[in-house]
């Protein structure tokens, strides 16, 4: 069976923790695909308003996700302490990829990798209902 492979690339732009919640498990006692879609849809929005956008608004056009692929390396768990790195990357006409690196840090220990996604997003405009360019401005802040 092929695997998904997310290239990461050298440097991250932006990184945010979240701790695992009890709420965050799932039958196996641990995270699954659901919730650490969840987690990088918070690290996003987090992201997005350090460099002062929204979901909504990325210089007056939205952003959907196209897709997304994750790619687990360790399982994460109940109170496990997450940083979440993310850099924009491969830019089109209408939109970019996202990268993320989900990391746990064990107490007294160094990071651990636990997973890899990468997200598709394209500029949409909500009220008109179709695909927009990507502003040339949010493209320039993004890249740095």
């Amino acid at each position: 069976m092929a695997r998904i492979k997310i290239d990461l690339p050298e440097a991250f732009s932006f990184s945010t923790s979240l701790m695992v919640r009890i709420t965050d498990l799932n039958y196996g006692a641990h995270v699954g695909n659901d919730t650490v879609l969840s987690f990088i849809h918070e690290a996003r929005v987090r992201y997005l308003q350090s460099l002062g956008y929204s979901e909504l608004n990325l210089e007056g056009v939205g952003l959907i996700m196209a897709d997304a692929a994750l790619v687990f390396k360790n399982e994460i768990y109940y109170g496990d302490q997450l940083l979440i790195s993310i850099r924009a990357v491969e830019f089109s006409r209408v939109g970019f990829d996202l990268i993320y690196k989900m990391e746990k840090k064990p107490a007294d220990q160094p990071l651990i990798l636990v997973a890899l996604v990468k997200t598709a997003m394209v500029c949409f405009d909500y009220e008109l209902k179709k695909v927009v360019s990507l502003p040339e401005n949010a493209e320039k802040k993004l890249t740095l």
